[in-house]
């Protein structure tokens, strides 16, 4: 088997260190021994963008993605948005970007470049409570699931106060939508508590309908 080359270590905010390794033509972000992203691994985080877009009315939506990633959700965002669309991307961790831009360029494809993104360099939770009213959608894939694995911090994102300042961000009819590695029963009452209408959709982890299953919330404001 080809060795994992070490590519580069970003530091968290209050969380490890991530770490970006190649094999061979993949890239893998790692999280101590969890494998965090892998570029073989995009059907659900493209669904997480394709999904959500079918679900607005608007032609010309505004979403907030949190974070970056490898990419997947944004290029499929921008893939099946009209020219008036904007997406502002929250990614925490400068080297995430550095390494789209650097050793995943060729991955990236200049979706970082694109006239209909913005780049916010912060907290996705602070962009949140800072864009009342502004978002046609919100899409969080920041954690393996509705927990703060990558940082603690991540908690609020998920809890009663952070859904509720969530649904204060959206426009009216707006979509939050969560991506996670596995079902979460407690976290889909929640979302159901803190007021909002919750489709589960359960899809494979390949573009190409294979790997494991992976599960994304959309929930809208009844």
């Amino acid at each position: 088997m080809t060795p994992r080359e070490l590519l580069g270590t970003a530091e968290v905010p209050g969380g490890e260190p991530l770490r970006l390794f190649r094999r061979g033509g993949d890239f893998m972000i790692v999280l101590e021994r969890n494998e965090l992203m892998n570029s073989r691994m995009s059907g659900s985080e493209e669904a997480l963008a394709v999904m959500t877009i079918d679900r607005l009315r608007t032609p010309a939506p505004h979403l907030l993605v949190g974070g970056y990633g490898m990419g997947f959700t944004l290029r499929a965002a921008l893939a099946k948005l009209g020219r008036d669309a904007r997406v502002t991307v929250a990614e925490l961790v400068p080297e995430i970007i550095e390494w789209a831009r650097g050793p995943m360029a060729a991955l990236t494809a200049g979706c970082l470049d694109d006239a209909r993104v913005a780049i916010a360099h912060a907290d996705v939770a602070d962009v949140i409570a800072d864009g009342r009213g502004g978002y046609d959608a919100i899409l969080l894939d920041v954690d393996n699931g509705p927990d703060g694995l990558v940082r603690a911090a991540n908690d609020r994102l998920y809890s009663a106060r952070g859904l509720a300042v969530a649904r204060a961000a959206l426009k009216p009819g707006g979509v939050l939508a969560i991506w996670s590695a596995a079902k979460d029963a407690a976290f889909a009452k929640r979302l159901r508590e803190a007021g909002y209408a919750v489709d589960e959709v359960t899809v494979r982890a390949r573009s190409n309908g294979k790997g494991p299953m992976h599960t994304i919330w959309f929930a809208t404001g009844r």
